[in-house]
């Protein structure tokens, strides 16, 4: 072979050998998310999530590429959501703090691996069969902010025992939620003797016209029902209840952080942390029908002293003595 004819074919060959690597690579897993909320509301959520796709061996933009899906506040919106991360035919899917959102995913594809993150019960909701076993292609993480919610109303009469009128705030259009935290508190408000109002917003502005409602009732402590729209408007919340001088718990340290009065519920770094991690094994090839339901076992108390003051409140010791952190 002539010197020229071998340094063609060499270079030929060295030509065509990145095509050839690149085609055996495999392509890189897309991970959907789906979510009720606000991308720049859900900034320390994201943060834990990621930590634990991490930990399982995955980083966004490396060896993962993730589709954000956000419903902004709009519950109706999320089967239309769910239906186009099912018809991108994704890898995995997250349902991030949305029961609605996870029903959904369940409604539309019994194919997609499918990861939840919920409070309410998924074996009451219908998400699967079993916890230790679930079955089908759906597994998650449960927090407690739903089974504490009968907890919240007994901390605030605690601490304001004189209100015997009290109110739970729900999202109705986040049903299986607002059914089962509107059953909880009316069994605890029987059984501490208080006359308890249900109040509904599934917007901003319906959000005022509840807090009317509640002045109008006269109610002298308030429940805010686990909900993602409420979670993303924990400083109008806030704002609302000094305003209207009403002492409120809600789930999040973020109402807190806002200037509300307490809150009390699992903690974001314990649950989308192992969300992650999860999400990971599930992408790894693990089958959802082997993982376990996932349940959180810690909550926290965190109360805002300066709201409390501003209320013409005084905290009892016992309750200070249970606070995980006080906010002065």
């Amino acid at each position: 072979m002539k010197r020229r004819q071998f340094i063609a074919l060499l270079g030929g060959a060295a030509a065509a050998w990145p095509l050839a690597a690149r085609a055996q690579q495999p392509e890189m897993p897309v991970l959907g998310v789906l979510s009720a909320e606000w991308p720049d509301l859900f900034t320390e959520r994201l943060r834990a999530f990621r930590d634990g796709l991490k930990e399982a061996g995955y980083v966004e933009g490396r060896n993962l590429a993730i589709e954000y899906r956000w419903a902004e506040g709009q519950n109706d919106r999320l089967p239309a959501l769910a239906a186009d991360l099912v018809r991108r035919q994704v890898t995995v899917i997250v349902a991030a703090g949305t029961t609605p959102g996870a029903l959904a995913l369940k409604a539309a594809t019994s194919t997609i691996p499918v990861v939840f993150y919920i409070g309410a019960d998924p074996i009451e909701v219908g998400l699967v069969t079993s916890l230790s076993r679930p079955g089908g292609n759906l597994t998650g993480v449960v927090t407690l902010n739903v089974e504490v919610a009968a907890k919240r109303l007994e901390l605030l009469h605690e601490l304001v025992p004189s209100a015997t009128v009290v109110a739970l705030l729900v999202n109705p259009t986040n049903p299986a939620l607002a059914a089962t935290i509107t059953r909880d508190l009316q069994t605890a408000a029987q059984t501490l003797r208080l006359e308890l109002h249900i109040l509904h917003a599934s917007s901003e502005r319906e959000i005022d016209t509840a807090f009317a409602t509640l002045v109008r009732l006269r109610a002298g402590a308030l429940v805010i029902g686990a909900d993602a729209l409420f979670n993303s408007r924990s400083d109008q919340l806030a704002a609302l209840t000094l305003r209207h001088s009403v002492p409120a718990i809600y789930q999040y340290r973020e109402f807190v952080s806002a200037g509300g009065l307490l809150s009390y519920g699992s903690t974001v770094a314990d649950t989308y942390r192992p969300l992650g991690v999860y999400t990971g094994r599930i992408l790894k090839g693990e089958r959802p029908a082997d993982l376990p339901v996932q349940q959180a076992t810690r909550v926290e108390l965190i109360i805002n002293m300066k709201t409390a003051k501003a209320l013409g409140l005084t905290l009892p010791l016992p309750l200070l003595g249970r606070a995980d952190e006080v906010i002065e």
